[in-house]
């Protein structure tokens, strides 16, 4: 999808909220690349970034306009609108100017590479990378701890601990939740044929997940019998591949997925055929609005959040403390959770827009959900 190609989407604003866009997208199987996403960030009026930051803030000495980078591997993914205001939010509380936000809108290894390149060359305070490949990123996160520039992860951290020189990882124990995910399909479905849908298999951000769910299931000892099945890239041809997949298999007792996009497939593949009626149980990834709508209908049995907004808001935090500290303190192994989304917390989703969950510009303080 390319920058001129937005007008089919129906949005002539640059603000607008994130649960309109990524229905709109859905719609148009565009949900992967929007481009001009992180410039409407930019401009947001929601007490986010703003261009005059204040010298200091709270008990913090004054500080210089420290220069922080975010490198990311999908920049205008939908996913990652409240990674964006959480980064703002962050910088706006400590008084400094907003992070940049760079990288690739494709996940190009080489062209996060020449970012991360030019931040070291242009004297970052500091560089927050998504490790979606530990042998393309071990070397240029050392290039930047040798120039003195901290560098954490977030979202994305290879194979974990040791596995690149960052500092820290901020972000979902990827592994561990799928190993939950695959705890949750024993309970589920206990025993039969299921199918673990992924899109890109091998792409660090979702591979620990499938690894983890699978590991689960053999480790229950219960009679399960499941295979992974590469959906692809962009929602059209997940959903036809998801489909396909089941008009082959109409023995399946489960399907799960490890990505937004072949979870929203899954969930609107047992909504067209009715499969939760008829006993199949379905769960996966992320908040697209269709698949929470899904949930609510009683179509999927779960989702899972990994709070997106708390891995720009941690980064931020951790790279000005350790600046501050001189390198003393600052950096933690940050695990921003997991939460089932299930018919039981669903419509607190549904019914609140916030910057928390990257649907409304405003910051405000939420009433909990009843």
């Amino acid at each position: 999808m390319g920058k001129e190609d937005f007008a089919p989407l129906g949005i002539s604003d640059s603000r607008f909220s994130r649960r309109d866009l990524l229905r709109r997208a859905a719609v148009g199987g565009a949900v992967a690349t929007i481009p001009f996403l992180a410039a409407a960030c930019d401009e947001d009026e929601g007490g986010g970034g703003s261009g005059d930051a204040s010298a200091s803030a709270g008990n913090f000495p004054e500080t210089p306009d420290y220069n922080f980078v975010f490198v990311n591997h999908v920049t205008t993914n939908p996913f990652f609108v409240p990674t964006i205001y959480g980064l703002q939010d962050a910088a706006a509380l400590l008084g400094i100017p907003e992070p940049q936000w760079t990288g690739s809108e494709t996940s190009d290894v080489g062209e996060m590479v020449d970012a991360m390149n030019t931040a070291v060359s242009g004297d970052a305070d500091g560089i927050a990378v998504s490790v979606v490949d530990t042998e393309a990123f071990s070397g240029p996160i050392q290039d930047a701890l040798d120039a003195g520039i901290p560098v954490v992860s977030y979202n994305a951290d290879g194979t974990g601990l040791g596995s690149t020189p960052r500092l820290a990882y901020v972000g979902q124990d990827l592994y561990g939740s799928g190993f939950e995910m695959g705890n949750r399909i024993v309970e589920l479905v206990g025993e039969g044929p299921v199918v673990l849908f992924i899109a890109t298999p091998g792409q660090l951000n979702i591979q620990p997940r499938i690894d983890g769910a699978a590991d689960a299931i053999k480790e229950s000892g219960a009679p399960i019998e499941f295979e992974q099945i590469t959906t692809g890239p962009e929602l059209p041809e997940e959903l036809s591949a998801i489909e396909a997949y089941y008009n082959g298999h109409k023995d399946v007792k489960g399907m799960f997925a490890v990505d937004a996009g072949s979870t929203q497939g899954t969930a609107q593949i047992m909504e067209k055929f009715d499969l939760a009626a008829a006993g199949v149980k379905a769960g996966g990834y992320d908040l697209l609005p269709e698949t929470l709508q899904l949930i609510e209908g009683g179509h999927m049995d779960f989702t899972i959040d990994q709070q997106p907004y708390l891995q720009g808001f941690y980064p931020v935090f951790q790279l000005f403390v350790y600046k501050i500290s001189g390198g003393l303190s600052g950096v933690a192994e940050t695990n921003t959770g997991l939460l089932f989304v299930t018919a039981d917390n669903v419509a607190g989703y549904l019914e609140t827009a916030s910057r928390f969950e990257g649907d409304a510009e405003e910051q405000k303080i939420l009433e909990p959900a009843t």
